[in-house]
């Protein structure tokens, strides 16, 4: 399977996985069923010293940390735990998460995009969470973001690509990985982002809540592996008035 590179890291899984849903006992069977490399995680379970440490479980190997600003309702808090992250051993890779709004959790851009900037130039490799907005996707890439995460759907709500026509033009437009990120329900769906041209999608709540986590984690694995497939094989044209026959029928049962 093809790899993609982000910051000073090569990776040859596209399934990220989100592990703020998951109770510890089974998250390292999730993340063998699904080949992650990489898994995100809030500094908040980072209880170092503590009997519920996150890091025990998912650390080691060839294992990436992406910790996350969750949290945050602006640029400065982002940064604060950024480096608090740093300061723990979790490496320089940071998702930015900036959510000043508590009904529907949206990222606030501007401010993601002011984090980016600060972060970037301290050596992180900055992935921020955002609306899949174009011109604001375009200023994270200028601001020093290794890739961007555009939401698919509203965080945990397995509602799938509502997004799909804003995510598609990042892809199209933008010259970075595109991550599909937040509200990817199901397998078919982690498919389809990745036939639009993802370079990887994060789950989190699809798997957390499914009735065999681990069952789950592997039909996504599969089912972004078959997306990736699809993309690079390129897909066959699409008639919309007429159809085209598979096999020649002229002279077919004619008179000998």
């Amino acid at each position: 399977m093809d790899g993609f590179t982000l910051g000073p890291k090569r990776f040859h899984s596209r399934l990220f996985l989100g592990t703020g849903k998951f109770p510890l006992a089974n998250m390292r069977a999730v993340i063998e069923a699904g080949a992650c490399e990489m898994v995100t995680l809030a500094l908040r379970r980072a209880n170092v010293g503590g009997e519920e440490n996150i890091l025990e479980y998912v650390k080691g190997g060839n294992m990436t940390l992406l910790p996350n600003t969750s949290g945050a309702r602006n640029a400065e808090e982002a940064v604060r735990i950024a480096h608090l992250a740093r300061e723990l051993g979790c490496g320089d890779f940071i998702k930015i998460e900036v959510i000043p709004d508590s009904k529907y959790l949206m990222p606030d851009n501007y401010e993601t995009v002011k984090a980016t900037e600060i972060l970037a130039k301290e050596g992180f490799v900055v992935l921020p969470y955002m609306n899949p907005d174009l011109v604001d996707a375009r200023r994270a890439i200028e601001a020093g973001a290794a890739a961007v995460m555009p939401l698919a759907a509203p965080i945990g709500s397995n509602k799938g690509l509502l997004t799909r026509e804003h995510i598609k033009m990042l892809i199209d437009e933008i010259d970075a990985p595109v991550i599909v990120d937040a509200g990817i329900g199901k397998p078919s769906q982690a498919c389809e982002a990745m036939e639009l041209g993802a370079a990887a999608v994060l789950v989190n709540t699809a798997v957390a809540t499914a009735g065999d986590p681990v069952l789950m984690a592997e039909a996504f694995k599969e089912a972004v592996r078959a997306g990736r497939r699809a993309y690079l094989a390129k897909a066959g044209r699409v008639l919309e008035y007429a159809g085209d026959a598979s096999s020649p029928l002229t002279g077919f049962l004619g008179v000998q």
